[in-house]
């Protein structure tokens, strides 16, 4: 399978897996956005082209199984990566209570 990976504009580390949509002649390109529920459309963002990639049993994909991916994309039309546990945003603003501390 081929695919576009997205990354989002609302959160780091977040990414967007779809079947390669494919824009024909005289047409606009599909928004890769389409196919995600509403609340999750929200939270993604804008999405942000980073590459296509070609999926198969043996790739070895960093963070996720490529299983996981495969069959997300075919059951429900997309995968998302989620940041990994633990991530810190060094810009992130200070719990009110730690301010100052």
């Amino acid at each position: 399978m081929f695919c576009s990976i997205y990354k989002s504009s609302k959160k780091d580390e977040m990414y967007l897996y779809v079947e390669r949509l494919e824009a024909h002649e005289n047409s606009e390109a599909p928004n890769p956005l389409e196919c995600l529920p509403d609340a999750l459309r929200n939270a993604f963002g804008r999405a942000s082209f980073v590459m296509d990639l070609e999926l198969d049993e043996s790739r070895k994909l960093a963070r996720v199984n490529v299983l996981h991916v495969l069959d997300s994309i075919a059951t429900k039309g997309f995968f998302i990566q989620m940041p990994p546990e633990g991530l810190i945003n060094p810009n992130a603003v200070a719990p009110e209570g730690l301010r100052g501390a």
